[in-house]
């Protein structure tokens, strides 16, 4: 086992994450290098963007891609201390909930809003 590997590992018992949880995290950093035949602490933002979109076009099920993202973020953010915008915290939409979407008139649409 790499010392990389032991450390990612050591970081996930000290989150108090499953050893499920564990498993799927290191396969994603796994397949990850797999893909690009490197050493996953090698590569740069953009690489690992491109990775996750190329599997989301493969058709990867949403949950996979949520395995696979959630574990590539953990690995780079917790374990390598990369802040990269790639895995920070998404903007809230125009609309959370249908409780705070404008009615939209007869002549007006609100983007990102869904009809009530």
């Amino acid at each position: 086992m790499t010392p990389l590997r032991e450390r990612m590992i050591g970081d996930m018992k000290l989150a108090g994450l499953s050893p499920r949880t564990r498993q799927a995290y290191t396969q994603a950093v796994k397949r990850l290098a797999m893909h690009y035949r490197r050493r996953p602490d090698r590569l740069d933002e953009e690489a690992v963007r491109a990775f996750l979109v190329g599997a989301i076009n493969a058709g990867m099920a949403r949950g996979t891609f949520k395995r696979v993202h959630f574990g590539l973020k953990f690995f780079y953010t917790t374990t390598l201390g990369r802040d990269w915008p790639l895995f920070s915290k998404k903007t809230a939409s125009a609309c959370r909930s249908r409780s705070v979407c404008p009615r939209p008139s007869a002549t007006t649409r609100f983007a990102g809003c869904s009809p009530l």
